[in-house]
């Protein structure tokens, strides 16, 4: 017999006595060890359940990234950033993280107001335990509701109620968030569209300027991106064009 079968053997012995050597009873007098004990009174969430407050909290950090695009102005700021950067020709300059960032700024900015009468129509009675969790969740729509319903165009919002298949609402209130938030984000998409081809006129302009000159001169061989990119960003610069834009963008939700 070999080394290897040796102890293959040994440990075989060991695993199948091991589970009757556990089995084995306690000698006569001895006493068994105490049950570890657990301390249920630290564990409020065993005793009474989880406080609304918490479910709450969770269940909006959950839905956090659905509701920052669904129903605040960060998709139409992310997608004028965008534009702008393919206007300048600049594939990777502002990066995303920066204008990502900057977009939730300008979003936060523009949302104070709104998050401040959520705070003070839901949260605190909620708090004060005055009203229960789905009260607070009603109350805290209704700012939300009406800041979206500024913004959605009419057509959008008679789309998703013929597609909802509801009565037709006697006023704005009337209206549900299954039909109000998909509006509000193609009213949002196409204001964003909208503004992007207004940049890129001028910046087309320069390109095409640029491109008809190296063509008549005869550089062939030169791109025409090489030359027009630093005369966008120059132009750019000297207008204050991030002042601009982002001054216009804030204005038009105002």
């Amino acid at each position: 017999m070999n080394k290897r079968a040796w102890l293959g053997g040994v440990l075989g012995a060991v695993l199948l006595l091991a589970p009757a050597a556990m089995a084995f009873p306690l000698p006569p007098g001895a006493a068994a060890p105490p049950a570890p004990a657990v301390p249920w009174g630290e564990v409020p969430a065993l005793q009474g359940g989880a406080p609304w407050t918490i479910v709450v909290l969770l269940t909006a950090l959950t839905l956090l990234p659905a509701l920052l695009l669904a129903m605040t102005p960060f998709v139409r700021l992310l997608v004028i950033f965008h534009f702008l950067r393919q206007a300048l020709g600049t594939q990777s300059i502002p990066t995303n993280q920066t204008l990502i960032g900057l977009a939730l700024f300008l979003t936060w900015f523009l949302m104070a107001p709104v998050g401040t009468a959520v705070y003070q129509t839901s949260l605190v009675p909620l708090q004060n335990g005055s009203i229960d969790a789905i009260t607070a969740v009603e109350r805290g729509a209704r700012p939300v509701r009406d800041f979206m319903l500024k913004y959605a165009r009419e057509k959008d919002l008679a789309l998703f109620v013929e597609l909802a298949h509801e009565p037709r609402p006697r006023g704005p209130a009337d209206l549900s968030m299954r039909v109000v938030v998909p509006a509000y984000m193609i009213s949002e998409l196409k204001a964003g569209f909208q503004i992007g081809a207004v940049l890129f006129i001028p910046f087309l302009v320069i390109d095409m300027a640029v491109a008809s000159i190296t063509t008549s001169v005869g550089m062939m061989q030169l791109p025409p991106v090489v030359i027009s990119t630093p005369l966008k960003i120059l132009v750019f610069v000297m207008a204050d064009g991030w002042h601009l834009l982002v001054g216009s963008i804030m204005k038009s939700f105002y």
